[in-house]
C-alpha cells in the first residue's frame, strides 16, 4: 500500500475594515464559531488557520468564547497559525517599508495572543509578485501558499505539483505551496464521499504528493446555503470523520510537512492571482471576450489543458479600471511617504494604525464581492486617510495651497486646505476630487461613477434559475449563481460620461473645461465657450467652502448654466439622514425632488454632523440619489453612492454672478 496522502488543510478568515458590526457578528455566529466548535471535537484533525489582524482583535473583544476556543486548539498543537499583512493589504501594492511593518505587526499579534510566531504567510487574494519576497524573508516568513494556477502559468504540469517549491528574489529564498483548485471547488460543495474518493485517487495517481487546501472559511457557513449544508446537515463533521477514518489520508501542518521534506525544485512564478481574479480585473469588453473564449475551450474539452495559457490581467489592473481606486491608492502612497519621512519618535502607533487600515485591500477592487462598490468600505479607507493626514499636518504643516500630480494622470491636482477642510480640485473640470472634513474624519467627495461591467449581460438576459443542489449531489458555489437582491431594470444600467465629482459645470448642456489661473491663491479657474467666459473661484475658511461663479458674454438665445454637487453622506438611503429645504423637512436622502429654493440642510447621524448649502437667491434645483448596480455573493443589487443636487440658473443679458456656500457643522 502506498504511503498515506498528507492533507494540508488551511482556512482563511477575513472581514473588511469598515464592515458593519452586525455583519461581522453574524459571520462569527454562522461560520467562525461553529467551524471551530466542530473541529475542536477532533484533536487529531490538525489544520492551519489565518485571520486578518483586526478581525482577531474584534473577535477577542466581542466574542471571547470564540477566541478561547481557538487559543485552546493552538495550545494543544492542533492549529498552526499563519501570518500575513495585519490589515490584509495586497503586499504588492504597498511600499517595502509598509510590507515589513504589516507582516511584523501580524506576527507580533499572534505571538502576543497565542504564543506562536508564524512561519507561513497568507497572501491576500493570492496576489503573487516576486517583489514581495524580500519583505517576506526579512520578516522571518519561510513559506507562502498560492494557487496551483500560479505554477501552471509558470509552465509546470499538474503532475509536477502536490508539494512545495522554492523561489528567490535577489538571492532571498522562500518556499511556495500550490493550493489545489480541484479541492477548492470540491470543499465543502461536493458530497463527502466524492471528496474522500478524490483524495484517495490523488494518493494513488500521485504517490509522494500532498493534498493542499487553503481557502476562505466563509465558504463554511456564510456563502449561500452553506450553513445548512456544512453544519445542520453535518458535512464538516462527516468530512473530518472520514479523513480520520481513512488509512490513506493523514492530516499534517504545513510547517511540519515542509521541515520533513526538500522542495521539489526551483520555480519562478509570474505576477498573477487566482484565475477568476485575472478575469475580473479586465475591462468589460475584454472580459466578455475572455469569458467567451473560456467557454469555447470548455465546450471543446480543452480548458483544463489550456487554462493556464489563457491568462487575463493582474490585480493592479483594478487601479486602471476604477479611477476612484487609483485615487485612494495614490493618496495612500502619498501619505505613507509623509509618515515615513517623520523622525521615528514622531511615528506614533495611532498614525501607523491609520496608515495600515487605509491599506486594507477590500475597497480597492471588485469581483464576486462588492468591494469598491460598497460605500462603507471606501468610507473606511477615506476615514483613515483623512485622519492620518490631519495627524501629519499637526506634526508638520503643509502649504495651504499646492499642486501635485498624485494620481499620475499627467495633470497636477490643486490641494487647497484650511485647518478643518480640504478640497482637491481636479482638471480639466475644476471639480472636487476629494473633499475632506477633518473634524468629522470624512471625505464628502467619496463617490463612484457608473460604468459598464461584463456581468451586466446576465442582468440583461434576466434571472436564471439555479438549483441549490449541484449536478453531483452537493450544493452550488456562489460563482455559479445568478440572483437579485433588488429589482434592477434596463434603465438602471446607464453609465456616466464624466466624473461624479462636485462642480462639474455645464453651459447650454455642454460640459465646461477649465484652465487654472497661474499663481492664483485662492485658486481661480477660467473656461471659455462660444461667446462666454466663465470664472470659478474657491475660497476656504475653516469648515466653510465658498464657490463663486462669474460670467461675461452674450447669447442670441436663452441658455442655462448648471452644476452638480455630489455629497457622499454616510447614512446613504438609511434612516439616519434627514433633508431640509428652506427650513422644511422633506425626508431622507433617497427621494427624487425638485423645486426653487435657497437653503438646504443635510443632517446625518452617521456623519455626526450636517452639511448646509446656501445660495444667493431662489434657484431652480433637482435632487436624487446616485445609485450603482453591482454583484455580490448574494446577488445583484443597487447601492446608493451619493446625494446629488443639481442647480440651474438662466443666462440672461451679458453676464451673471452666483455663489454657493457649503458648510459642514459637527454635532
Amino acid at each position: 500500500m502506498p504511503d498515506a496522502l498528507p492533507l494540508l488543510f488551511g482556512v482563511h478568515a477575513h472581514q473588511p475594515i469598515g464592515n458593519f458590526p452586525e455583519v461581522v457578528d453574524d459571520a462569527v455566529q454562522r461560520c467562525y464559531h461553529p467551524f471551530l466548535q466542530v473541529v475542536d471535537r477532533y484533536p487529531d484533525f490538525v489544520f492551519a488557520f489565518h485571520s486578518s489582524g483586526w478581525l482577531l482583535a474584534y473577535i477577542a473583544e466581542h466574542h471571547p468564547e470564540t477566541m478561547e476556543l481557538l487559543r485552546a486548539m493552538v495550545a494543544r498543537g492542533q492549529v498552526e497559525l499563519v501570518g500575513a499583512g495585519d490589515t490584509e493589504p495586497v503586499l504588492a501594492a504597498i511600499p517595502y517599508i509598509d510590507r515589513m511593518e504589516q507582516l511584523q505587526s501580524m506576527s507580533n499579534r499572534l505571538q502576543e495572543d497565542f504564543g506562536q510566531r508564524p512561519e507561513g504567510a497568507w497572501l491576500t487574494e493570492r496576489v503573487w509578485d516576486p517583489s514581495v519576497v524580500p519583505a517576506l524573508v526579512d520578516s522571518a516568513i519561510r513559506y507562502v501558499v498560492v494557487d496551483d494556477y500560479h505554477f501552471l502559468c509558470a509552465g509546470l504540469e499538474r503532475a509536477d505539483l502536490g508539494s512545495f517549491f522554492r523561489t528567490e528574489e535577489n538571492g532571498q529564498a522562500i518556499d511556495v505551496f500550490p493550493i489545489s483548485e480541484a479541492l477548492r471547488y470540491r470543499l465543502p460543495f461536493s458530497e463527502v464521499a466524492d471528496a474522500i474518493a478524490f483524495l484517495h485517487e490523488q494518493g494513488v495517481q500521485q504517490p509522494g504528493s500532498a493534498a493542499i487546501y487553503f481557502d476562505d472559511i466563509e465558504k463554511f457557513g456564510l456563502w449561500p446555503e452553506t450553513y445548512n449544508w456544512v453544519y445542520e446537515r453535518g458535512w464538516l463533521a462527516q468530512f473530518i470523520e472520514a479523513v480520520l477514518a481513512s488509512e490513506q489520508i493523514v492530516p499534517q501542518h504545513f510547517a511540519s510537512y515542509r521541515k520533513a521534506r526538500r522542495p521539489r525544485g526551483m520555480i519562478y512564478l509570474p505576477t498573477v492571482s487566482y484565475s477568476e481574479m485575472n478575469e475580473w480585473t479586465l475591462s468589460p469588453n475584454v472580459a466578455r471576450e475572455y469569458e467567451h473564449f473560456l467557454q469555447q475551450e470548455s465546450d471543446a474539452g480543452r480548458l483544463d489543458a489550456r487554462k493556464a495559457l489563457i491568462r487575463g490581467g493582474i490585480w493592479k489592473g483594478f487601479l486602471h479600471r476604477y479611477p476612484e481606486s487609483n485615487w485612494m491608492h495614490k493618496r495612500m502612497l502619498q501619505l505613507s511617504a509623509r509618515f515615513h519621512a517623520l523622525p521615528k519618535r514622531l511615528q506614533s502607533d495611532a498614525l501607523r494604525a491609520d496608515l495600515h487600515a487605509a491599506q486594507a485591500n477590500d475597497a480597492y477592487w471588485h469581483g464576486l464581492f462588492g468591494g469598491i462598490y460598497l460605500p462603507h468600505l471606501r468610507r473606511a479607507v477615506h476615514h483613515h486617510l483623512t485622519r492620518l493626514e490631519a495627524g501629519l499636518d499637526h506634526l508638520r504643516k503643509r502649504l495651504g495651497l499646492y499642486w501635485d500630480d498624485v494620481d499620475l494622470d499627467g495633470r497636477e491636482e490643486c490641494f487647497y486646505h484650511s485647518a478643518e477642510m480640504q478640497v482637491v480640485i481636479h482638471l480639466p473640470y475644476a471639480s472636487i476630487q476629494e473633499w475632506n472634513h477633518y473634524p468629522c474624519e470624512h471625505d464628502l467627495g467619496d463617490t463612484l461613477a457608473r460604468r459598464d461591467e461584463a456581468y451586466y449581460d446576465k442582468i440583461r438576459q434576466g434571472e436564471r434559475s439555479t438549483d441549490s443542489e449541484s449536478g453531483s449531489g452537493g450544493i452550488s458555489s456562489a460563482h455559479d449563481r445568478v440572483s437579485f437582491k433588488t429589482a434592477i431594470h434596463a434603465e438602471d444600467l446607464v453609465f456616466d460620461d464624466f466624473p461624479c465629482q462636485s462642480f462639474v459645470d455645464r453651459l447650454a448642456g455642454e460640459v465646461l473645461q477649465y484652465q487654472a489661473i497661474d499663481g492664483a491663491n485662492p485658486p481661480r479657474f477660467v473656461a471659455t465657450q462660444e461667446a462666454w467666459k466663465i470664472e470659478k473661484l474657491f475660497v476656504l475658511k475653516k469648515s466653510l467652502l465658498s464657490l463663486h461663479y462669474s460670467a461675461n458674454g452674450k447669447s442670441d438665445r436663452a441658455s442655462e448654466f448648471s452644476t452638480r454637487i455630489f455629497l457622499a453622506m454616510p447614512s446613504c438611503d438609511g434612516p439616519a439622514g434627514c433633508l431640509s429645504v428652506d427650513g422644511a423637512v422633506l425626508g431622507g436622502f433617497a427621494a427624487e425632488l425638485s423645486g426653487e429654493s435657497r437653503e438646504f440642510r443635510l443632517d446625518d447621524a452617521v456623519l455626526g454632523g450636517s452639511v448646509e448649502i446656501q445660495l444667493d437667491g431662489q434657484t431652480r434645483w433637482r435632487a436624487w440619489p446616485h445609485r450603482t448596480v453591482s454583484q455580490s455573493e448574494a446577488g445583484f443589487e443597487k447601492i446608493m453612492q451619493a446625494w446629488v443636487l443639481e442647480l440651474t440658473w438662466p443666462l440672461l443679458g451679458d453676464g451673471f454672478a452666483e455663489s454657493i456656500q457649503v458648510k459642514v457643522v459637527q454635532s
